[in-house]
This record gives C-alpha cells, sequence and structure tokens, in this order.
C-alpha cells in the first residue's frame, strides 16, 4: 500500500504565497517551495509538471480565494449603490485579513508568466475575470447608467481606487491604517455614476 503524501497541495501552495510575498514571483521555484516545506526537490514534480504549472495554480488559487468574496460583496444587498460600497470596502478587508495574498495579487498574473501557462490555467483565469467583470456590468445597468464611460467610473471606482490604496501600504510594508475600510468606501461612492431619473 503507498504511503500517504507527507504533503498536500494547500501547503505547498502556501509556502508559495510566502516565498511570494517576500522574494516576488522570481522566488517561487520548485526547490526553493520544497525547502520550504522540508521535502525533497523531486517530490514537487509529483504535484506540479514544473514551475509554470505552479506559479499558475499559486495564482490561481490566491486570485480566486479574493474573487469568491468580492463577487458576494457584489450580491450582498439589493441596492447597487450599497453593494458597491460593500465591494469597495472588501478589497480592504481582505487585504488586511490575507496581506501576503494581497502583495501577492499586486504582481499581477503576467509576472506569474500567464504567457506560458496551460490552456486550463488560462481558461480558469479568464473565467474568473470575465465573472468579476460581468458582475461590474451588472451593477453599472442597476445603477441606471450604461455608457462605457459609467463603466469605466464603476471600474476606476471599486477597483482601481482600493487597489491603490492597499498598494501604497503593501509596498512600503505598512500595516492598512484602522481607517482604510471608510477611507475606501466613502472615495469609491463619490466615484460612482451619478443616479439617472
Amino acid at each position: 500500500m503507498a504511503r500517504p503524501p507527507r504533503f498536500d497541495t494547500d501547503q505547498i501552495l502556501d509556502a508559495a504565497v510566502r516565498l511570494a510575498a517576500s522574494a516576488g514571483p522570481a522566488g517561487v521555484t520548485m526547490s526553493a517551495v520544497a525547502q520550504a516545506i522540508g521535502a525533497p526537490s523531486g517530490s514537487m514534480y509529483h504535484r506540479f509538471p514544473g514551475r509554470t504549472a505552479l506559479l499558475a495554480e499559486v495564482w490561481l488559487r490566491t486570485v480566486g480565494r479574493f474573487q469568491k468574496g468580492y463577487l458576494a460583496a457584489l450580491g450582498s444587498d439589493p441596492d447597487p449603490r450599497a453593494a458597491a460600497r460593500a465591494a469597495a470596502r472588501h478589497v480592504v478587508s481582505w487585504s488586511r485579513a490575507h496581506a501576503q495574498e494581497a502583495s501577492l495579487l499586486l504582481y499581477g498574473a503576467a509576472e506569474f508568466g500567464r504567457a506560458d501557462w496551460a490552456d486550463e490555467h488560462g481558461q480558469r483565469a479568464d473565467l474568473g475575470n470575465q465573472r468579476v467583470f460581468g458582475s461590474l456590468r451588472t451593477l453599472t445597468e442597476a445603477l441606471g447608467a450604461a455608457d462605457p464611460r459609467d463603466h469605466d467610473r464603476v471600474v476606476l471606482a471599486l477597483i482601481d481606487l482600493p487597489l491603490s490604496v492597499v498598494r501604497r501600504h503593501l509596498r512600503a510594508e505598512e500595516p492598512l491604517p484602522p481607517y482604510a475600510e471608510d477611507l475606501t468606501e466613502e472615495c469609491a461612492a463619490a466615484l460612482l455614476p451619478a443616479a439617472r431619473p
């Protein structure tokens, strides 16, 4: 009977997150992750065919966890303005609670080798992004606004602005201030398209 694996996939990916947060995507190598969890380097290849697959999986798991909460926030209230405020807050509160994962996401998929990912990984990434931007389009329409400028205002308010708040503090390796969620919510609400008659 085969022995059960000593390290599961989540333990491997957790170590990869820590390495990415401290050394960037370049620090996530098969041997570095193996060393971080105390596993033989060769054992990594039983889970991932190579570094590209490892990078893809650590990115996809992290962004998937973020997007799950973000989509829940976007659907949290029938009032689109309240839902928008919740989504803006979520970016900051999730980043506060998951600082290493948030640091990883600041790099972007391209720096995790997106151009070389297998089709299956690329399709998973595209599907997640389509869900987010589809929900933002639905929110824009629920606000009574539908032109491209309005959609861009919603993206600015609910993605770009909250990320800029998070990025400034995480890149400086300092904690998010206690008022960051409130400030982000207030600024995002001010950017939303005005209600249409």
